[in-house]
């Protein structure tokens, strides 16, 4: 049976520091050697019939641990999710600290948590932005303006003052587990497209006036606002009780009219509704 424990750090991150005993790792070694030897076909065998010593030499060691993690480790944090109460909101990011053949292993598993927000006075800062307006630049829903697009044109002005001063006046802390992996998708990209118009790193960043470091340091803000954002919107539409029902749904996908992407649509409805309680959240804002 393993051995676990568990230190709650900052920004609702959460470390586990696990210890496999060797006669775990073992039992578990023979039960993935057994299921990637019954999918083995092997040279004048027929599949999975390939002898034992046949079977260790065509699969090899190394397929073998990594069929021994891919099954042992989700079963354990699932395990440990159940018992500790973990509400993850990514993939744990699981490195193997010590993982040598015969010995028991040592891991640590890092687990990012929804972030905890105090929404006491979001009213008192949405209204005090509001009231730093100048009256003229307000939009107000069920005011009518002579030109439509300066009435949407205010309304957005006033949306991200809203958001601004939420981001200012709460306190949130996004945990770094979820920049880090937003941060290395992002920059992946980048180098892609760098890749792909024939440029090394160091000339692009010249071209632009910036280094890697800025860029990194700016990509990390600006996910940090991103995230803080969607779950101070999440967080509004809880204390608020906004839901989304059926008829809102069907709305929207009677709006679609090709019938593949109709059709697509309902099956992501998740998606879909997600969008509209942050929609909901975000009509609540501008209509306090």
């Amino acid at each position: 049976m393993y051995k676990y424990e568990k230190k709650n750090l900052a920004k609702s991150t959460v470390e586990i520091f696990l210890t496999l005993p060797k006669a775990d790792i073992e039992k578990q070694y023979i039960k993935s050697f057994d299921k990637l030897a019954a999918e083995l076909t092997a040279p004048g065998f027929r599949p999975g019939k390939a002898p034992k010593n046949i079977a260790e030499k065509q699969i090899g060691k190394e397929a073998v641990y990594q069929e021994l993690i891919k099954s042992l480790l989700p079963e354990i944090y699932s395990d440990l999710v159940k018992k500790e109460g973990l509400k993850p909101i990514v993939n744990p990011k699981i490195e193997l600290l010590k993982a040598k053949e015969g010995e028991d292993w040592e891991i640590k598993i890092t687990v990012a948590e929804k972030p905890v927000i105090d929404l006491t006075n979001y009213r008192e800062i949405i209204k005090k932005v509001k009231a730093e307006q100048k009256k003229e630049d307000i939009w107000v829903p069920g005011k009518s303006e002579k030109k439509p697009e300066k009435n949407e044109e205010n309304k957005q002005k006033l949306l991200n003052e809203l958001l601004s001063g939420l981001l200012k006046g709460l306190k949130i802390e996004i945990p770094e587990l979820i920049v880090e992996e937003e941060l290395n998708s992002r920059l992946a990209r980048l180098l892609d497209d760098i890749q792909k118009i024939g440029l090394t790193v160091d000339a692009y960043f010249k071209s632009k006036g910036t280094t890697l470091d800025e860029t990194k340091k700016r990509y990390s803000t600006e996910i940090e606002d991103t995230y803080k954002i969607e779950f101070i919107l999440s967080e509004i539409a809880d204390k608020e009780g906004i839901k989304v029902e059926q008829a809102d749904l069907d709305k929207l996908f009677n709006n679609i009219s090709d019938e593949k992407e109709k059709n697509q649509a309902k099956q992501n409805a998740y998606f879909y509704a997600s969008i509209l309680r942050k929609q909901k959240a975000l009509d609540l804002i501008l209509g306090l």
